[in-house]
């Protein structure tokens, strides 16, 4: 919460600024946001690189029938969800949002005193097939020194993105909203988010019941009393932020569904990690807002089908911090979608401003996957 309010008060620093400001404060603010805009381009490859390799290495244990069939639904649940987000936000958007192509490239330019290119190590592309290459290693030859060096790595880069890029966040929003403001489409842009994020949070709900009501129906349960036995885990990751801080809630909620001990204690911590479906549907649906706004077009099957199914495996690297989701997004988004670097930064402030929701879909979400799972492996944990 308080990077939220950290978040909310750059927006509204950067909105004076712009308006208001002197023109050296300006051009200070478009600097550092340049600045750090390639800085979080060099880092995003090594987010995918290190975070999706120990994800894959450390998936060593359990029945391997039954990890099959949690990933699977993991990774249905966050593609299915992203579908539907990307259908409905497709049809809502274009009359909701505000058409603001014509506007987003008039008024003032404002150009940076200094830009300092730094190329990534290697492209999103590149970072993902090493990633799953040596993850996949890793668990097939029980990689131990690998693993470790590739943890220590990944230790080090939640050092940068916890230290560094999470508490300048709010500085490279602020110099991004100066600019709009200095160039007059400031105001236009915030009536969007308005729209957006309550477009995102009541998917996320839509995509609960359906979750619910096929793992109710799987398991002869009602799903509207298997979603009031989660609201413990919901609101408790609202709180937190973080699947991986609200696990114990959300083990104790998916007992009280009376699912078997051994599949909560597997699928649960599991999921925390891999299913990401609230993160997905809001992710699309500020994906297909930003397009808009940068284009004044919506992007088309072609293109965001495949976008949206690399999203859901890069997604995995997500480090278990508030906006993990978008940062390990930020690559795809630049690459495969074209944003540049005034559309990434309305991508994360849209998403950060509702990430508590997003999380908060994707834990309650768990319960419905393990009651799936405790159907499937019914009477197959004694046998393995």
């Amino acid at each position: 919460m308080k990077l939220i309010i950290r978040l909310v008060l750059g927006v509204a620093a950067g909105i004076l600024a712009g308006l208001y400001g002197p023109e050296f404060l300006i051009k200070l603010l478009v600097t550092f946001k340049t600045a750090f805009g390639q800085f979080l381009g060099f880092t995003v490859p090594l987010i995918i690189l290190f975070y999706i390799t120990s994800g894959i290495g450390s998936l060593t244990k359990g029945s391997g029938r039954i990890l099959g069939v949690t990933l699977l639904l993991a990774y249905l649940s966050t593609i299915c969800a992203g579908l539907v987000a990307y259908t409905v936000s497709s049809g809502l958007l274009p009359d909701l949002v505000p058409k603001l192509a014509a506007n987003l490239d008039s008024g003032e330019e404002i150009l940076p005193w200094l830009v300092i290119e730094l190329a990534p190590l290697m492209d999103v592309g590149t970072a993902l097939v090493l990633a799953f290459m040596f993850g996949m290693g890793i668990s097939i030859t029980h990689g131990k020194a690998l693993l470790k060096a590739t943890e220590q790595g990944k230790y080090i880069i939640e050092l940068v993105l916890v230290n560094v890029i999470i508490p300048l966040l709010p500085f490279y929003i602020c110099g991004v909203f100066a600019e709009m403001g200095a160039s007059g489409t400031v105001f236009r842009t915030l009536e969007t988010f308005a729209w957006v994020l309550g477009v995102a949070i009541v998917l996320h709900w839509v995509w609960l019941l359906v979750m619910f009501s096929i793992a109710g129906g799987m398991a002869r349960k009602n799903p509207i009393s298997m979603i009031k036995t989660m609201l413990p885990s919901y609101m408790t990751a609202i709180g937190t932020l973080s699947s991986a801080a609200t696990i114990p809630v959300t083990v104790d909620c998916v007992r009280k569904l009376k699912v078997n001990n051994h599949v909560v204690d597997f699928t649960v911590p599991l999921c925390a990690t891999i299913h990401l479906a609230g993160s997905a549907t809001t992710l699309t649906v500020c994906t297909i807002a930003v397009a808009f706004l940068e284009t004044n077009q919506i992007p088309t099957p072609a293109q965001f089908i495949p976008f949206l199914l690399t999203l859901g495996v890069a997604m995995v690297a997500a480090p278990g911090i508030p906006g993990g989701a978008v940062m390990a997004s930020l690559g795809l988004l630049s690459s495969m979608m074209g944003f540049d670097s005034s559309a990434i930064a309305m991508m994360i402030a849209l998403y950060l401003a509702q990430d508590s929701f997003g999380t908060a879909c994707n834990v309650t979400g768990d319960g419905a996957i393990a009651t799936v799972v405790g159907v499937v492996s019914e009477g197959r944990w004694q046998d393995e």
